[in-house]
C-alpha cells in the first residue's frame, strides 16, 4: 500500500513538472522550433531577451508589483489575521470564511470583477490597478501563514507584557510581532511569488502596463517564439526560490521552537 501511494505521489510530480523540465531544456536549444535530440547547447534566447527593452520593461513592472503587493497584502493579512486571535465578535467565522474567498474564485472571474470594479472607480488600466487586484488575491495567503503562527502564541505572553507596563501597540512591537516575524517573511515570499506568476487577472486590468507573464502571453497568442522558454524558465526559477525561502524560513523557526521545548 505504501509503494501504490509513493508511486502515485511520484506520478503527480511527473505529471506537474515534466513539462516545465521540457521548456527548462528547450530553452538553452540553439533550435527555433523544438527538436529531439539537441543540436546544441546556447544561451542565445537569454540573450534576446535580455537585448529585448519590452522584455526588460515587462520585467521591472512585475518586479514593481510584486514587491509593493507582498509588503500591503502581508500587512493586511496581519492585521486580519491579529483581530481574528485577539478578539470575539458576533460574525467571526463568516469573516474569516470571506478573507479566504478570493483564492477560490476562478482567475477569470476574479480578472473580470475587478475590472469591473477598478473601471467604475476610475482606478483601471495601470500598475496600480494590477497591485490592487493581486493584493486582493494575496492576502488570504498571508492571512493564513500569520493566523497559524498566532495560534501558537502562548495566550498569556501578551497579558505578560501588559503587566510589565506595555501598552497594546509596545506589546505589538516588542511581543507579537517579533513572535509571528518568520511567518511574516514567508508571507512576503509566498505572496511576492503569486503575484510573480499571475497573469489572468493582470491581463484584464493592466491595460498598457503589461507585466512580464501578461507579456508572454502576447507573444504566444500571435507567434511562436523560443524566447517564452527562456521567459518562462527564469520566472520560474525565481518563483521557486521565494516559494523555497518562505519554506526554510518555516522549518527553521520551528526547529528553533523544538530545541527550546
Amino acid at each position: 500500500m505504501r509503494f501504490l501511494l509513493r508511486f502515485y505521489v511520484a506520478i503527480v510530480f511527473v505529471f506537474i513538472f515534466a513539462p516545465i523540465v521540457v521548456s527548462f531544456v528547450f530553452s538553452f536549444s540553439e533550435n527555433r522550433f523544438p527538436t529531439l535530440p539537441l543540436t546544441a547547447f546556447s544561451t542565445i534566447w537569454y540573450e534576446k531577451v535580455l537585448a529585448e527593452p519590452v522584455f526588460l520593461e515587462s520585467f521591472r513592472r512585475s518586479l514593481i508589483v510584486a514587491s509593493v503587493t507582498s509588503v500591503l497584502s502581508t500587512f493586511i493579512g496581519f492585521g486580519a489575521a491579529y483581530m481574528d486571535y485577539r478578539y470575539r465578535f458576533f460574525g467571526q467565522k463568516f469573516y474569516v470564511a470571506i478573507g479566504m474567498i478570493p483564492p477560490m474564485i476562478p482567475v477569470l472571474i476574479l480578472g473580470v470583477a475587478m475590472l469591473i470594479f477598478l473601471s467604475q472607480v476610475g482606478l483601471s488600466g495601470g500598475l496600480h490597478s494590477v497591485i490592487i487586484a493581486h493584493v486582493v488575491l494575496c492576502t488570504p495567503f498571508a492571512m493564513a501563514l500569520v493566523r497559524l503562527k498566532l495560534s501558537q502564541m502562548p495566550d498569556n505572553l501578551e497579558a505578560a507584557a501588559w503587566n510589565l507596563g506595555a501598552n497594546e501597540w509596545r506589546s505589538m512591537r516588542m511581543v507579537v510581532v517579533p513572535f509571528c516575524w518568520p511567518a511574516i517573511l514567508a508571507a512576503i515570499f509566498i505572496t511576492a511569488a503569486i503575484s510573480l506568476d499571475e497573469f489572468a487577472i493582470a491581463w484584464f486590468v493592466s491595460g498598457l502596463e503589461e507585466t512580464l507573464p501578461v507579456r508572454v502571453l502576447n507573444l504566444v497568442a500571435r507567434q511562436s517564439s523560443p524566447s517564452v522558454n527562456a521567459i518562462g524558465s527564469f520566472t520560474f526559477t525565481l518563483s521557486l526560490t521565494l516559494v523555497v525561502l518562505a519554506q526554510v524560513v518555516l522549518v527553521a523557526n520551528q526547529r528553533r521552537g523544538e530545541k527550546k521545548a
